[in-house]
């Protein structure tokens, strides 16, 4: 005869594998005072609100030394940044320390169920608070460092992307150590995702675009924070602000336009404050009429632009005769100046004087002229 089938054992399913591997409360106590731990142990409820009470102090004691020393540091420097990140510190070591007493006095209550799910949530409440953390003092770091007063340790143009990568970086990892907590495996999670991001990649190109060209703006620089830029599409102003998704620019009306990535990666851009230095050439073309003194005008021109306050000594203003006009003698008066942005008002003060000065000294500047000739008068009826 057959022998009879062993009855299948009863899985418990509140069994937790990471629950297991934490070290329990007598591996915590000093063997010293390990006798009066039995001892309180025999009542597991007052075992736990002992486990409690000495973890909350300690997370007490910890927050303050921390807050006490690290904060000295922070003060010996003239920025606020670093006593927000002093302060952003210690709210996930408290968390820390604390819940992490409370998984202890958990194990210790040895409650008849639920158990591992408990420690599951206390532990996944720490591993929120450090995401958290780190999400605020990345930001915070970062910026710090930025504004070095000695030396610059990270460029402005390279933020965005450092932020970015560390908040991505954080986001990972913390999700990744939830789904151990949990006892989920990450590998199906993975392909899963996979074949989700691939979904999500036809349905976004456009965003996706636009992110991927910020990645490329921000590590090429074609311009930076406070550049004057005209795009090939007609748009001109000052780069107020450099995303990952768009860039905006300030005009000159005092209006800000948004621009996505993907159009600036794909457009020719001209940086007005690019170059060895920012300084820009002004072009002021200036037309005088067939019969004029060529050399005053060169004269007059040369000292208007030496005179004006707000033209670069270096390098010097310069006059050049350019063409023989349909109706005028084209002169340019070619002066550099300090900001790009200025371009428009200076031209404005140097076409003024030009005006002034060509008027006292007899030189004509042409405009179109039209004679009317009447061959013949209507008759009178």
């Amino acid at each position: 005869m057959p022998e009879p089938a062993e009855p299948e054992q009863a899985v418990d399913v509140s069994v937790d594998p990471l629950a297991d591997s934490l070290p329990t409360v007598a591996e915590w106590v000093p063997e010293a005072l390990l006798p009066y731990w039995e001892l309180v142990s025999e009542i597991p409820l007052v075992g736990a609100l002992v486990i409690v009470a000495i973890f909350f102090a300690l997370a007490l004691a910890m927050r303050l030394a921390i807050g006490r020393g690290l904060g000295r540091v922070a003060r010996l420097t003239d920025s606020t940044l670093d006593d927000g990140i002093v302060q952003d510190l210690r709210k996930p070591i408290f968390t820390t320390v604390l819940y992490l007493g409370l998984t202890l006095a958990a194990q210790a209550a040895k409650f008849p169920a639920g158990t591992a799910v408990i420690v599951n949530l206390l532990l996944s409440v720490i591993v929120a608070s450090w995401m958290r953390a780190t999400l605020r003092i990345s930001g915070s770091l970062l910026e710090l460092l930025e504004k070095n007063g000695r030396f610059t340790l990270i460029e402005t143009r390279t933020v965005p992307l450092l932020d970015l990568t560390i908040k991505l970086g954080a986001i990972l990892v913390g999700s990744y150590l939830l789904l151990l907590i949990w006892g989920i495996n990450p590998v199906g999670w993975l392909a899963s995702a996979g074949i989700v991001g691939i979904a999500v990649g036809f349905a976004a190109k456009d965003t996706l675009a636009n992110l991927f060209s910020g990645f490329f703006i921000v590590a090429d620089a074609p311009y930076k924070i406070g550049d004057l830029i005209n795009l090939d599409s007609g748009e001109r102003g000052v780069v107020s602000a450099i995303g990952l998704r768009s860039t905006r620019l300030l005009t000159r009306d005092d209006v800000e336009i948004t621009i996505p990535n993907g159009v600036i990666a794909n457009a020719k851009i001209v940086n007005e404050s690019g170059g060895p230095y920012v300084k820009i050439r002004n072009r002021i073309r200036v037309g005088v009429a067939y019969g004029s003194d060529v050399d005053k005008v060169c004269e007059i021109l040369q000292r208007v632009g030496d005179e004006h306050p707000r033209t670069c000594a270096y390098p010097e203003p310069r006059v050049r005769m350019r063409a023989f006009g349909a109706s005028s003698l084209d002169f340019d008066l070619l002066v550099w100046i300090e900001r790009p942005a200025d371009r428009g008002a200076i031209a404005h003060e140097l076409l003024m004087e030009i005006y002034k000065a060509f008027a006292a000294a007899g030189i004509e500047i042409p405009y179109s002229k039209h004679d009317v000739y009447i061959k013949e008068l209507p008759k009178d009826t």
